[in-house]
C-alpha cells in the first residue's frame, strides 16, 4: 500500500494486520481520485472509519487543505499515526480517536470531500450518512465504501447518489447535490 501520486508519492504506509482493517485496494483508490481529482486540490476532506488513513494522506499529497482522521480501533490509530508522520502531513492532518457516529454528531466542521468506508454490513454507512450530509460544503462529495450487496439510499440530505462504481466485491457510491452532479 503507497501513495500513489503528489508530494508524498511513492510513500508506503503501514496497515494493521489482521482482520481490524480492509484496505483500499490500489484499483478502486485510482479510480476514486481520477473521479474527484479537480476538487482535491484547497479541499477540507475527512475520512471517517479512517483505518490506515491511505484515502484522507492520498487526497493530502494530492493537495488537499487538510484532513480530519477518525478512527476508534486502536491498533489502526496507532498506523494512522505513523503514516501521517511518515507522510510528512503532520501540520494538515489531524487524528481523532473516536467513534465515527459520535464524531459526527457532535462536530461542527465542514468538509468538502469525505471518504466513508467502515466495517461492511454493519449499518454503519446508513447511521453516520444523514450527519455527513449536513457537515458538507455546497460543492462537496460524499464518497462511501461498501460491500458490494450492500444497497444505501438514492438520496440523503439535499445529496443524491450521482454513481456508483463496483470493483469485484467492493461498491462505490459517490454522492453530490444535484446541481453538482457530474
Amino acid at each position: 500500500m503507497r501513495i500513489i501520486t503528489g508530494s508524498a508519492r511513492g510513500r508506503k504506509l503501514t496497515a494493521p494486520e489482521g482482520l481490524t482493517a480492509r484496505p483500499t485496494t490500489e484499483m478502486v483508490k485510482e479510480a476514486v481520485f481520477s473521479a474527484v481529482h479537480f476538487e482535491v486540490p484547497g479541499a477540507r476532506v475527512l475520512d471517517l472509519f479512517a483505518g490506515s488513513g491511505q484515502m484522507g494522506l492520498e487526497a493530502l499529497s494530492r493537495g488537499a487543505a487538510s484532513a480530519v482522521f477518525v478512527e476508534n480501533a486502536r491498533i489502526c490509530l496507532e498506523a494512522v499515526r505513523g503514516n501521517v508522520e511518515a507522510c510528512g502531513f503532520q501540520e494538515k492532518g489531524r487524528v481523532l480517536a473516536m467513534d465515527a457516529v459520535s464524531y459526527i454528531q457532535s462536530s461542527d466542521e465542514t468538509f468538502d470531500i469525505a471518504f466513508l468506508d467502515p466495517p461492511y454490513r454493519q449499518g454503519l454507512v446508513a447511521a453516520v450518512l444523514p450527519h455527513v450530509a449536513e457537515r458538507m460544503s455546497d460543492r462537496g462529495v460524499i464518497i462511501c465504501e461498501t460491500d458490494r450487496g450492500e444497497e444505501l439510499p438514492e438520496a440523503v440530505g439535499g445529496f443524491v447518489l450521482s454513481r456508483v462504481k463496483r470493483y469485484s466485491k467492493t461498491k462505490v457510491h459517490f454522492y453530490r447535490r444535484p446541481e453538482n452532479e457530474e
